[in-house]
């Protein structure tokens, strides 16, 4: 066996065009736009496949340095930290109350079943926690995240497993929320409740992004190309000093002896700075301002998503596909396993608690969307409801605060505790 080992500027830069190649890929193929694969996914698999080609008919291994690509899962895991703003619940009201406790129910038996599921049949039961919650509402980015800490704890392969069962996840998540709340509505509602509100709803409601579920956030802007470097770098400079002080907070959880994945500490703290700052103010002009002001949260979200998609790339090519070989028959049944409980769920449980009315059904294939895929595939599937009957808004306000701001903190908790309980 030969072994190719490439450094981390190397690997960066294939990441980069592996993310070159998926975002070309999803302008031509009507299929990847139509379930939402990202960028990173789509071409991070045309070089797995080359890599796994060498494997198996060459007998050429090809390495890749991790180093840069834990630092963009750092900074990406800092900025949703930076989005998470508690005064948001009230925003929400009762609907994301609600929608927060069906996402930790949802997210205990993403890991419950699949635990179970493995001890019948005799394996790993850390296999079922990488095609668990980390996967499934955790997505590619979790997946990655607690590729290290499985691995520690003796999964071999497990960044490989991982980013699988997100990408079918991901394209489970889209097949399932349509047709699902197709059904609900079809079965469930009564043709008053189909009909078109006496309100005019706004249809670009239906495409807005996690950092735009505020008013604030959809505001437009006129800025010169000089402010937009300043903020782009302010924003810069933010995460990386909360990535610089996370690092400490998570030196000190470690020594509490509880299992936490690397990006924990900063993800807290940048949490914790956002809040904070909600409640200071200072003098500008003359006039008392809120500190958190300063935080410009959509730049925050760009350089983020960026670092995500650069991190995504670089996961994507470094999977070694021949591992998944002897785990085939364990992983597809845990994974249809999830589709099976996501749908009786969200059907029988989530939509008569949400309200049994036209958002609930909405909603519904929204919770399809997020809980075993991401955020954008929650919006597609929530969009091509409205399409067919008609546009609301209240499903477009709640699920981006939920995907955006805590669904991560949620599962990395749930997770962790089920860690540590193995």
């Amino acid at each position: 066996m030969t072994t190719i080992e490439l450094d981390m500027i190397q690997t960066a830069a294939i990441g980069a065009l592996a993310l070159m190649a998926g975002m070309v890929l999803t302008r031509k193929v009507a299929l990847l736009q139509r379930y939402c694969v990202p960028s990173p996914v789509s071409g991070g698999i045309i070089f797995s496949l080359l890599t796994l080609a060498l494997y198996g008919w060459c007998d050429v291994e090809v390495s890749f340095d991790g180093t840069l690509k834990d630092v963009f899962m750092l900074a990406f895991f800092t900025s949703v930290g930076f989005q998470s703003d508690l005064k948001v619940l009230k925003q929400g009201g009762k609907t994301l109350l609600v929608m927060l406790g069906l996402l930790v129910v949802i997210i205990t038996l993403q890991n419950l079943m699949p635990m179970g599921i493995t001890r019948f049949m005799g394996v790993d039961p850390l296999i079922g926690m990488a095609a668990g919650s980390i996967s499934m509402t955790g997505g590619h980015g979790t997946a990655g995240g607690f590729a290290s800490v499985l691995e520690g704890m003796g999964l071999h392969g497990a960044g490989t497993i991982g980013m699988a069962a997100a990408t079918f996840g991901l394209i489970a998540g889209s097949m399932l929320g349509g047709p699902l709340a197709e059904k609900i509505i079809r079965t469930k509602l009564t043709h008053e409740q189909m009909q078109p509100q006496d309100e005019e709803i706004d249809p670009a409601m239906a495409g807005i992004e996690s950092d735009e579920a505020s008013p604030a956030g959809r505001e437009k802007r006129v800025s010169t190309n000089e402010q937009e470097f300043q903020q782009y770098a302010k924003a810069t400079y933010c995460i990386l000093l909360v990535m610089g002080a996370g690092t400490l907070m998570s030196w000190l959880l470690t020594k509490t002896g509880i299992t936490f994945p690397t990006y924990f500490g900063a993800l807290i703290l940048a949490a914790i700075v956002r809040n904070v700052m909600g409640f200071l103010r200072y003098k500008e002009d003359g006039k008392w301002v809120r500190a958190e002001k300063s935080l410009d949260m959509d730049r925050i979200v760009s350089v983020g998503n960026i670092c995500l998609s650069l991190f995504l790339g670089m996961a994507m090519i470094s999977l070694k596909l021949w591992e998944l070989q002897s785990l085939a028959l364990p992983l597809i049944v845990i994974l249809v396993s999830q589709i099976v409980m996501m749908g009786l769920f969200v059907f029988f449980v989530a939509f008569p608690l949400l309200g049994r009315d036209y958002d609930a059904a909405v909603l519904c294939a929204g919770i399809c969307g997020f809980g075993l895929g991401a955020t954008p595939n929650a919006m597609a599937n929530m969009s091509a409801v409205c399409y067919k009957y008609r546009y609301t808004v209240k499903p477009f306000l709640i699920v981006p605060i939920i995907g955006a701001m805590f669904a991560d903190l949620i599962n990395t908790a749930i997770i962790t505790t089920f860690l540590n309980l193995l």
